[in-house]
């Protein structure tokens, strides 16, 4: 029906931006439900976190803020912070830029103790390394001024917003709306966080049909290295929850559809090859930021590569990616036909050569228009097209520049030691292609290059709801205590990194995060003052009124029964 298909896409732009009021697509209660807990009820946590400066300074978003707020309040680390930010500055101008911002780095040059200049001149003599300097402040940072920050109010704040990330995540938290597609073990669909308007896509595992299919293992490993990923190129993990018949994962939502879907359905068949390098550059960065926590993907295709609505890719289902212990190989016959390496369906051993393999074969796609092994709805046998990658050559027609071809041809070759990004660099070799010689890597990697192509915010990038197949009913499966245990270390909730840039994206963080009312240091960061009792609901103001006439009446009632003497 196309009446249903319209409804569902209107409430979900609608939602998409904003919801249309002044609130953002925030709850009315939206405050009540970030409410920051008195700092009394943070002395466990204080006691228990990890006090390392990389984590809670640098890394956690909120933590970093808050650092920054309290060398605020002291010139000497103020000055630190400046000449950090004018060394971000300079390392991600563009060339003609990069003499001025240099000089402005100097002009922020901090006044540093004798102690770490002798110590920076001892490291240059060793190695010299045009790092160093930021590395030294850093080093500096670390060390007394951190210790003070962990005894100001500044840092009670930080506990508090991580009290507050840690509450329990259910599927309260979430508006739903229409289905955007399938997943392995059930459906994905869009939703938004109720307290920020934030959105996101939820992909649901149905517990039976994991069970079913034996997939606990598998749903596992993709939400641990969902979670252990930190990349604009790779789709985050933000919460984990369940419901009564199902494990949730939030994902970033990706409002631009699928790079299948574009080469396919936008005109001719393929982009030019501008628009297809700067999604390879993209896809090479998220490769490497993969491999460097030691993740091989294994399944790099159009379907899985992803569009946000500024027109940036991101590598999404992670289902088949494995983490490899280091100076181990792994084997395994897994991804999708026509796109696997040689080394994958002949079971050899391997590390990440197959993602290098992957690219290539993306990239003569998006010129081509076809894959390099199979035409587009060609009807042809499995055994057949792993034939052809084995031992065909692809061939390549006049869409392909020199440097286009170069560059596939080193991707897809088939043996792995001979491929690029095989010989221990990985993407730092896959970078320094000549196709690649437009590309500033930094600023790549910093999301600061516009993309060649930018969705339609009023479009829809995905199947009319009645035409996505609907999930059959599981059965002869029933749940039990035993699949509990695989439930707890699935359902974790908020996930640090995506959860605190939510609340700094949304503006939450700055309408919440203030320290003084009328003059006074705030009632919750106070621990002279003692924690507020919860504010009670309407249904128990209601019930305790009906109770306290109860009682009224009952000793009216009495009264009149008591004899007279």
């Amino acid at each position: 029906m196309e009446i249903e298909n319209i409804v569902a896409n209107t409430v979900l732009l609608k939602a998409r931006e904003g919801g249309g009021g002044k609130r953002n697509g925030r709850s009315k209660k939206w405050k009540e439900m970030l409410k920051l807990p008195h700092i009394s009820l943070c002395e466990e946590l204080r006691n228990t976190i990890e006090r390392d400066y990389a984590s809670l300074c640098e890394k956690q978003p909120i933590g970093r803020l808050l650092f920054r707020q309290y060398c605020d309040t002291k010139p000497e680390l103020r000055r630190c912070i400046e000449f950090m930010d004018a060394v971000a500055v300079y390392q991600l101008a563009p060339d003609e830029k990069r003499r001025d911002c240099g000089l402005n780095s100097a002009a922020h040059f901090p006044e540093i103790p004798q102690d770490v200049v002798a110590s920076c001149r001892e490291r240059l003599e060793q190695s010299p390394c045009k790092e160093l300097f930021q590395e030294i402040v850093r080093e500096y940072l670390s060390g007394v001024p951190f210790s003070a920050y962990q005894e100001t109010m500044y840092f009670s704040r930080f506990l508090q917003w991580k009290w507050l990330e840690r509450q329990p995540v259910t599927k309260n938290t979430f508006r739903h709306y229409r289905v955007l597609g399938k997943g392995g073990f059930g459906e994905v669909c869009a939703c938004q966080v109720r307290a920020t308007g934030k959105m996101y896509a939820c992909k649901k595992l149905e517990k039976k049909r994991v069970k079913k299919r034996k997939g606990e293992a598998m749903a596992l490993n993709e939400k641990r290295i969902l979670e252990k990923v930190n990349s604009n190129f790779v789709v985050s993990l933000a919460y984990a929850y369940e419901t009564k018949d199902a494990l949730c994962l939030v994902l970033t939502i990706m409002n631009g559809g699928d790079l299948k879907f574009h080469i396919y359905n936008m005109g001719n068949s393929g982009f030019d090859e501008q628009r297809a390098i700067f999604y390879a550059a993209e896809i090479c960065c998220g490769l490497e930021d993969l491999h460097r926590e030691r993740i091989v993907y294994r399944d790099l295709k159009p379907e899985n590569i992803l569009l946000d609505d500024r027109g940036h890719i991101r590598i999404s289902d992670l289902g088949l990616a494995v983490q490899i212990p280091e100076g181990e190989t792994i084997r395994g016959r897994v991804g999708t036909v026509g796109y696997m390496a040689p080394e994958v369906i002949q079971n050899e051993s391997y590390t990440f050569s197959p993602d290098w393999w992957g690219l290539g074969c993306l990239i003569f796609e998006m010129i081509q228009g076809q894959s390099p092994f199979r035409r587009r709805k060609e009807r042809v046998k499995r055994e057949e097209v792993d034939r052809r990658v084995r031992e065909d050559q692809e061939e390549y027609s006049e869409k392909f520049s020199e440097e286009a071809k170069d560059i596939c041809r080193l991707l897809l070759a088939k043996d792995p030691k001979e491929r690029l990004g095989y010989q221990g660099r990985g993407a730092v070799q896959v970078k320094q292609h000549a196709i690649f010689k437009n590309i500033n890597f930094k600023r790549l990697e910093a999301n600061m290059l516009d993309p060649p192509f930018i969705p339609d915010p009023r479009a829809v990038y995905c199947k009319d709801v009645l035409d996505i197949e609907q999930f059959s009913t599981v059965k002869g499966v029933n749940l039990d205590p035993t699949d509990d245990d695989f439930y707890s270390k699935f359902v974790t909730g908020s996930v640090s990194i995506p959860w605190q840039n939510e609340m700094i994206e949304m503006e939450c963080f700055k309408e919440i995060n203030i320290y003084e009312t009328d003059g006074a240091l705030c009632p919750d960061l106070d621990m002279n003052r003692p924690n507020p009792p919860p504010k009670r609901g309407f249904f128990y103001r209601l019930f305790r009124r009906e109770a306290t006439l109860v009682v009224c009446l009952q000793l009216s009632k009495s009264d009149k029964d008591v004899p007279s003497y």
